[in-house]
């Protein structure tokens, strides 16, 4: 028995060496960097302070709410996926949390009836849902509103779009959610909103093939762009939800380096909207114009006073002033390293980034 044992235990080890020995091997960093397109360094204009999870990868995606009376006290939410949700000043310091469950990726609905924060939850791996919280727009607390079932599977990504609007005075808002499942099935979700009351009805469903995470809407045409993190970025119309999706951008090592993962969007008066997209594997970022599909610039968050960003998961774009140093937008980037601290975001200049990439 003893040699039985000793042979069986040779045969796993040595299928276990041979295991490793013929796993594919981590291209290194610069070599990422050297391989890819050139990226522009842009310094980051400010940052918010770190999230509450030290020593773990814990920060991820950010989300902005525009204050239409005065742009420079906008406020930010972002996730710990740790530990819950983070609502930051433009300042970068935190004016309210609600540490209740591992929401991985966030976004925001700002209606009649108040600003519903949407958040993926992943504290069940095998049901996913959507947890919904109401923001105060004076003192930036979180109070929550409902949870929305968004299917089986590990929650991962949200984004939201405006649905019609209901033709009735005092109609509640109406939105539709797209929750991003880790098996790549993306599952549309139409919610109503008004005096705290929250309905909710399933729609549409796709899949793709591996791992999705990030996901935006662009507001001016409707498509929908989700992010397949070793593949590319895919484009759905919801409004034929029989057709297949298209890839739309690759993640080829040159213009995208996987893993891809946040999307933002960013509309432009009297031209088609561009997509930025993190290009995670050479801490970089990459723009794309959505009529086209056109690669139109690449930079990094680097250079300037404060520390640069690395890894990043999540970004947001919104375009419109936000106050001293954001007249055109503001971008916000995770940061999967913060100079070796606990993970953060770091805000950006649109207008820089414009500037920079001659747009």
């Amino acid at each position: 028995m003893a040699a039985r044992s000793s042979a069986t235990l040779f045969g796993v080890s040595l299928v276990a060496l041979l295991a490793v020995a013929c796993a594919p091997k981590e291209i290194p960093l610069e070599v990422r960097i050297a391989n890819a397109l050139p990226a522009i360094d842009v310094p980051a204009t400010a940052e918010t302070v770190p999230v509450g999870t030290a020593n773990a990868d814990a920060a991820d995606d950010p989300a902005i709410w525009r204050n239409p009376a005065n742009p420079a006290a906008s406020l930010i939410v972002g996730t710990d996926k740790k530990a819950g949700l983070y609502v930051y000043g433009m300042d970068g310091k935190v004016r309210g949390s609600s540490l209740t469950g591992r929401y991985n990726n966030v976004t925001l609905f700002a209606g009649e009836h108040g600003i519903v924060v949407i958040a993926s939850d992943r504290t069940d791996p095998v049901h996913s849902k959507l947890a919904l919280f109401l923001l105060d727009p004076v003192t930036g607390s979180l109070s929550s509103l409902a949870s929305v079932p968004s299917g089986m599977g590990e929650g991962y990504g949200v984004c939201v779009a405006p649905a019609p609007r209901i033709a009735m005075v005092g109609a509640p808002d109406a939105m539709t959610a797209y929750a991003a499942i880790k098996d790549g099935t993306v599952r549309e979700i139409r919610i109503t909103h008004k005096d705290g009351k929250v309905e909710h009805s399933a729609g549409a469903t796709w899949k793709l093939n591996s791992q999705i995470e990030g996901c935006v809407v662009d507001p001016a045409t409707g498509a929908l762009y989700v992010g397949e993190e070793d593949v590319g970025i895919w484009k759905i119309d919801p409004a034929r939800p029989e057709a297949a999706p298209v890839l739309f951008a690759a993640a080829d090592g040159k213009q995208m380096v996987a893993d891809v993962e946040g999307l933002a969007l960013a509309t432009r008066e009297g031209a088609s909207s561009l997509l930025v997209a993190s290009s995670q594997g050479d801490n970089a970022y990459a723009v794309f114009d959505t009529a086209t599909g056109t690669l139109v610039g690449r930079f990094r968050i680097n250079g300037g006073a404060l520390d640069g960003t690395s890894e990043t998961d999540g970004i947001e774009l919104a375009v419109g002033d936000y106050g001293p140093g954001f007249e055109q937008g503001l971008f916000i980037a995770q940061d999967g390293d913060n100079g070796g601290g606990t993970q953060n975001f770091k805000l950006v200049s649109w207008g820089a980034i414009l500037a920079a990439l001659g747009l």
